[in-house]
Parts: structure tokens; sequence; C-alpha cells
């Protein structure tokens, strides 16, 4: 028995599917206008176990996972990059290109779908289309809206209440809307710009994209749906509203979010600067020890980063690594995995709400007698590897390139010391644990 906690019910409930052989999940993929950041992999990581694990349990999984290549935010970026916003479908490959890479580096499975919103204008447009001829949408001069009023149960996922919402609602006085929290479902444009539609040329809004595309590739319900809690209001709020009004409830069964990556206590937000790409981390630290020090979280709980925190995980996973070293394990199969008494209780944490931080303590409180036992350590590696997704391979160290940069850090840093300004010593110490570069003090004369 598996247990998610569903947060349409503020509840870890017993998992069932529609299908009993068959999961449909669906989990809201990235919009390709820069690249991914930490924040992303945690996440995808995360939908990621979910999907070995229910693989693993001989489920037939379909996992969709989209691509939002057309966007207010990526025509800013071309517009700024190129000059050109019609440039944004290069812009996008670029960052897709990347993006693949970077999962393929975190060892995350490739969805069996990754639907582009360009490559699937037409499902778009008719879906808005069903939206408008059962009064549940509206036009305006090319755009269109969905009208809210339609939907009774709008809030049930937030916990919010219209009208609370309607209060705190910003006022547009150029607002053509019915209702201010109205949103829009397609975006009028130029002539002959973006795409044709029954009323008229343009793009479609952020929220249609989703339900639009999981009725395509999953039907009209559900398993599960995932992302983020930054998308719970109002990305998938808007989702749930628009496909239930259609199809009538539930759109999906289960809705799963992970905790968000905090820094210094606060929020990644590239406004504050605080935001750690994917790319520069791998420059720091091996892929696997980041995906290793993702699954030491609960997926659920808000995640502060923190560089020490990432070192110990690093000493943890190349321990580990040393523990299974020569330990062959390429012929286990999941039924053989699963008779070994160590790996059953491994796989009840991870069945009760994906708790890989139980399991992880497990695996740390076992490893000695663990690798004693050749056969249980077959079965373990085996678990290890193919639903943690940990390669476990040992850690090559890798050399720190002494820069400009760093040597002037190094320089500042001595000189702080020698004044005795422990405040500024200690802040130049981390920016140099950022770069990678560990600081073995001695006593000053």
């Amino acid at each position: 028995m598996i247990t998610i906690y569903n947060t349409l019910t503020a509840q870890k409930e017993q998992f069932t599917s529609l299908d009993p052989h068959k999961v449909k999940l669906y989990v809201c993929g990235i919009t390709p206008y820069d690249y991914a950041h930490i924040g992303h992999g945690r996440s995808y990581v995360a939908f990621d176990l979910l999907y070995r694990l229910l693989v693993f349990l001989k489920y037939d999984v379909i996992y969709v996972r989209n691509f939002t290549d057309i966007d207010d935010k990526l025509l800013k970026k071309a517009k700024d990059q190129f000059g050109d916003q019609f440039r944004y479908p290069e812009l996008a490959q670029k960052f897709i290109d990347a993006y693949n890479k970077e999962m393929s580096a975190l060892n995350c499975v490739v969805p069996r779908y990754q639907p582009r919103v360009t490559e699937n204008m037409d499902d778009i447009i008719k879906f808005i289309q069903e939206l408008v001829d059962l009064n549940n949408a509206y036009v305006v001069n090319g755009d269109v809206y969905f009208r809210i009023s339609s939907f009774h149960e709008y809030g049930k996922l937030s916990k919010q209440k219209i009208e609370e919402l309607r209060a705190g609602a910003r006022v547009d006085v150029n607002e053509r809307k019915e209702d201010l929290l109205d949103f829009a479902l397609w975006k009028s444009e130029s002539m002959k710009t973006f795409w044709k539609s029954p009323w008229g040329w343009g793009r479609p809004g952020w929220h249609i994209e989703c339900s639009a595309l999981a009725k395509k590739y999953l039907g009209k319900k559900i398993d599960i749906h995932g992302g983020g809690a930054d998308l719970i209001f109002p990305h998938h709020e808007n989702e749930i509203a628009q496909s239930e009004v259609l199809y009538g409830p539930p759109f999906a069964r289960y809705w799963m979010h992970n905790g968000l990556v905090r820094i210094d206590q606060e929020k990644m937000s590239k406004s504050l600067g605080n935001v750690f790409m994917l790319k520069d981390m791998f420059q720091k630290v091996n892929p696997m020890v980041l995906r290793f020090y993702f699954l030491n979280h609960h997926y659920r709980t808000p995640l502060d980063f923190s560089f020490k925190e990432l070192e110990i995980a690093k000493k943890n996973y190349q321990k580990i690594c040393k523990a299974f070293a020569k330990v062959e394990h390429r012929d286990i199969t999941t039924d053989r995995m699963q008779l070994d008494s160590c790996v059953q209780q491994m796989l009840e944490f991870l069945k009760d709400d994906l708790n890989s931080t139980g399991m992880m303590g497990l695996l740390f409180d076992y490893l000695h007698t663990i690798t004693d036992n050749r056969e249980r350590a077959r079965a373990v590696k085996a678990f290890l590897t193919n639903v943690l997704g940990l390669h476990l391979e040992p850690l090559q160290e890798q050399e720190v390139e002494y820069t400009p940069e760093i040597k002037l850090l190094i320089k500042e840093r001595e000189q702080a010391r020698t004044e005795k300004d422990w405040k500024a010593a200690d802040k130049l110490r981390k920016k140099l644990c950022e770069l990678g570069v560990k600081i073995q003090d001695t006593k000053l004369e």
C-alpha cells in the first residue's frame, strides 16, 4: 500500500489508480527562458523518485512533463537578447537542450511524453472553444477569459475563498474582464502573428496549456498531478477549474507538491540574486551528490540550501559508494530485491509518502551489516540504483582552479584575519567555499 499526501484533501491517503495496473502522472515542466536552477532539480528529482517507485511496484506509468515554450518571459528574453521577440523558438531550444542534459546528469528518467505548447496549438484552441461553447469562457476583442463564476468550487485546492481573493485582487482601470479573478485563456496579438484562432490571431495563456496537454496525452481524468508548491495557486487552481467544468471532478485524484528551495531562509528568487543554476552547481559538485542531497530531505518540506550540508552529503555519498564498490548487482531482479528484509524496510519508508529521509536513516544505521552479507548487499545496491537513481560510483576529487578572483579572495581573507575582523573573514570563507575552495586555517602568530 502506498500513501500520498494529497494537497486537495490536506491529508495522507492510500493511493489507488483509476486503472489497477496503470498510473497517469502529469508534472508541470519548465518555461525555457533561462537555465534550470536547483529548485527545478529538487522538484524533478522528487517526481523521478515517485516514477521509479511506481515502476518498481510494477505499474505501467504514463509520465508527461511539458515545456511552456511560448510565454511573456520567453518573448521578453528574445527581445532583450536578439532585438526580436519572434526569435523565441531558438532561445527556447537552447534552454531545453541544456535542461535535458542537466536532467540526464541528475539521472532523471525521461518522461514518456514531453509535449511543447507550440506543437499542440490545435488541441489548446479546441479546449478553449469548448469552454466558450459552454459559456464557461467569454471573448472580449480577441481575448478569451475563463469565467470564474461558472466554477463554484474555485479555491478548493489552495483553501482560499473567492470573496477573499477578490478583496485582495489588483484593480486595473483598463480591465475588460467581468470579474477580477477571471483569467486569460487566449491573448490577442497583431494580425498574422503567432497562431490563428476562431477569435483572431494570438497565443494561449499560461494555465490552459496543462489542462489541454493532460487531456490529450492522459485523458479526461488523471491519477497524479505534481509540481512545486508555488504552482498551487493560481496555476493548479485554474487547471482544476478549466478541466472540471468540462469533464467533471476530479481532474486529478491526487495533487502532489514539493517544498521550495530557500537560501538563507528566503525564497530563491532572481530579483534577490540568490538563484543557483544547475549548470554552475555541477562545476562544484558531482550531480549524483546533488541528487543524494535532495533525497536526504523529504520532498514536501522546504529545503534550506546550504553548501555546508552539501559537503556533508558528499562525504556520506562517498561512504556509500565505497561500501558498495565491489558489489555486483546488475543481474538482480525486482522480485529478488523484494525478498530481502532490509529492502522491504526501505521500501516501506518510500511507500509512506516518499519518505526518503527515513529510508536514508535506515540505510546508514545498517550499512556495516548490509555489506557484510553478499546477497543482501547485492539486493540493496540494486534497490538504491534502480529506485533512488544513484549511480554509486566512487567520486573523483575535483581540482579547483585558482583563478585571479579566488586568489584575491584568499588574500583579502588573510588580511581580515590579520586585522582580527572575524566577521569579514567568515564571510569570505563562505564565498570561497561556494567556489569549491576548502580553507584550513592555522593559528596566527
